[in-house]
């Protein structure tokens, strides 16, 4: 058997991914999957891209920048073929290879304890962004982008970054998140230049110290990196969009996951005390930090700390840094050696048994996927308009519009949806205002000429619709009410 031959440290590496994965599983619950799947759908009927909002009745025609068409046919192709299952599946593949390049990276003598145990600290403290939404496929790149990095600074070869402007060319269709791998190679480039001028100014010869050569070498790949984003549907509008969404003031106040991190809340205390393991070790740590992962660290913290979305970012770039000073302090005997009788059986029974217990998860979040949806979601109150097809234009509540998107498009557009970027500031500033019921709510209805009204029983909409004498409830659950116009 394969397994008795293991080693103890082999074990923990298979035991700590196949635990991380089992983190991983977890019923779809993004607000913006809906109508992720059916822009996927969506390309696959007209075999072309959308360029125009057609899902909604109140920006349709506008400009829309489609910047993850590809990560949508990817995942409504998964859906065709596996349904919810496969794509649950193959995304805690991607977080948990994420995790792995990150763990790769960490110095060879914290491998595997302390690297393991610092990247489980790194991984519980980004949980909650976690989910099956193209997100995580830039996050997967960025960190496919630090790995070939790190293998370039260590063995200086070519075939490390000549795979870059590729990816880029990849990256680019999959997410907007591919200026990141941009500033990636930019802080590299910097790092290395604070290094070799370092060097100039101290008279002092490293045989690990970058050379021009290498430096103009990396610029010459971030060059053409940066031309491989042209290769888009978008063209140029692409370059434009990431800046567009930071400097959003509506998603900045209103979108969860703009928000930062919450500290008062429990789901965010490990990335707390990520936070403080990482300045403790670096105040205590032995080994020298350099200029590059400072200003990795810096960079990535600032946008983690200002925005919960980017918290795995931070901790993907930080688990290699931390492991190395936890290392310099704490040393584990982690030698090769042959396991004890005793061992060679505990170890097989302790791989069988954590596979058993994932493929067992597995199983329950599938199977768990209808009742977790019609918990997030108006499921119900959806299946109420599908059946009763009453008229009107339809104003919904802003989580549910991808929701409605998958399941109601193209009878009912939607009032707004996910794609605030399409809805711009302006309008969903109004939005807020109707769903919180502020003076010219009526009035902002009456213009849109809608007629029905599905959003949460809690919302000060419902609430003064409810007391209107001009709309009644046509349906109502624990989650959603459903109201018509008289």
């Amino acid at each position: 058997m394969i397994t008795m031959r293991l080693t103890i440290r082999q074990v923990f590496f298979i035991l700590l991914f196949l635990g991380l994965f089992l983190m991983t599983l977890r019923p779809i619950a993004d607000p913006d999957f809906w109508w992720h799947l059916r822009t996927g759908q969506l390309i696959v009927q007209t075999h072309a891209i959308p360029h125009t909002d057609p899902f909604s009745f109140t920006s349709s025609g506008k400009p829309w920048v489609a910047h993850e068409w590809l990560s949508e046919l990817l995942m409504y192709g998964l859906y065709r073929l596996g349904s919810y299952g496969l794509l649950i599946f193959v995304f805690s593949l991607i977080i948990t290879g994420t995790f792995l390049l990150a763990y790769l990276r960490s110095p060879q003598e914290s491998l595997p304890y302390v690297a393991g145990f610092t990247l489980l600290l790194g991984a519980i403290a980004t949980a909650p962004t976690w989910g099956a939404r193209p997100q995580m496929i830039s996050l997967f790149i960025s960190s496919l982008f630090l790995y070939l990095l790190d293998r370039y600074r260590k063995e200086g070869k070519l075939q490390f970054l000549i795979p870059l402007p590729l990816i880029t060319l990849a990256w680019v269709n999959l997410h907007a998140g591919y200026f990141l791998g941009l500033a990636i190679m930019a802080i590299y480039i910097a790092g290395d230049l604070i290094d070799l001028l370092k060097a100039d100014l101290q008279k002092t010869e490293s045989p690990d110290a970058p050379t021009l050569k290498s430096i103009l070498i990396q610029c010459a790949v971030l060059g053409v990196s940066i031309l491989a984003t042209l290769a888009n549907p978008n063209g140029l509008h692409i370059l434009l969009y990431p800046f567009q969404t930071l400097t959003s003031q509506a998603m900045q106040q209103f979108i969860q996951e703009w928000f930062s991190p919450d500290f008062h809340k429990m789901e965010w205390q490990p990335l707390a005390w990520f936070i403080l393991a990482i300045i403790g070790a670096g105040m205590l740590g032995k080994k020298p930090i350099s200029p590059t992962k400072i200003l990795l660290t810096l960079f990535f913290g600032y946008a983690g700390l200002r925005s919960m979305r980017h918290v795995p970012l931070f901790a993907i770039v930080t688990i290699p840094i931390l492991s190395e000073q936890i290392g310099s302090l704490v040393r584990i005997r982690s030698e090769v050696k042959t396991p004890s009788r005793l061992q060679k059986w505990i170890a097989p029974i302790l791989l069988v048994c954590i596979v058993l217990v994932v493929g067992l998860r597995f199983v329950q979040v599938v199977q768990g996927q209808s009742k977790s949806e019609a918990e997030t979601f108006p499921k119900a109150a959806v299946d109420w308009i599908a059946e009763n097809q009453p008229e009107g234009n339809l104003f919904n509540s802003y989580a549910w519009g991808g929701y409605i998107i998958w399941r109601l498009y193209p009878q009912y557009p939607v009032y707004i949806d996910g794609r605030a970027d399409v809805y711009g500031d302006k309008f969903i500033y109004a939005y807020t205002d109707v769903y919180r019921a502020r003076p010219g709510w009526e009035q902002a209805l009456d213009t849109q000429a809608v007629r029905l009204v599905l959003v949460e029983p809690e919302s000060g909409l419902a609430s003064a619709l409810r007391q209107s004498s001009g709309w009644e409830i046509v349906y109502e659950d624990q989650i959603s009410e459903v109201f018509d116009r008289k």
